[in-house]
């Protein structure tokens, strides 16, 4: 039997995501954030003084488009770069003041996006459905 359009689980993941990432860009627009540059502040919020690569690799990115976004909040005013004192080829990134204030303001905002979508799901739903996109992953992972 042929899938029609609605069938693919795929659109119907990429319809959520689309959703998702228009609401959440609408939230952050004040702030003078992309949802992409947003990820990165995550990660710097919860361990400040990550490396390039550690990011990169965390976010699934090519180093080129992490240090691009690195350089989009750089000019913004919230990142700076430090030569790693270990090794003079990686760069860390912290947050400035301002970065850390952002944090402040944005965060609170990311927690109760991630209430309201998660609203009437689980535990056990979330960890379920965290299983299966761990699987198709793996899955697409496997062909790529």
């Amino acid at each position: 039997m042929k899938l029609s359009f609605q069938d693919y689980i795929s659109i119907k993941i990429h319809q959520t995501d689309l959703d998702l990432t228009s609401y959440i860009k609408s939230k952050l627009e004040p702030y003078n954030l992309a949802p992409e540059q947003n990820l990165v502040m995550m990660l710097l919020w919860e361990k400040d003084g990550l490396t390039q690569n550690q990011l990169a690799k965390a976010l699934n990115k090519d180093k080129t488009n992490i240090a691009r976004m690195i350089s989009n909040l750089e000019g913004k005013g919230f990142l700076n770069r430090s030569k790693c004192p270990n090794d003079q080829r990686s760069m860390e990134i912290y947050l400035t003041s301002c970065g850390k204030e952002l944090g402040n303001q944005v965060i609170p905002i990311l927690e109760n996006f991630n209430k309201v979508v998660c609203k009437g799901i689980s535990k056990e739903e979330l960890k379920e459905m965290e299983r299966l996109l761990h699987l198709m992953n793996h899955n697409v992972s496997t062909i790529i």
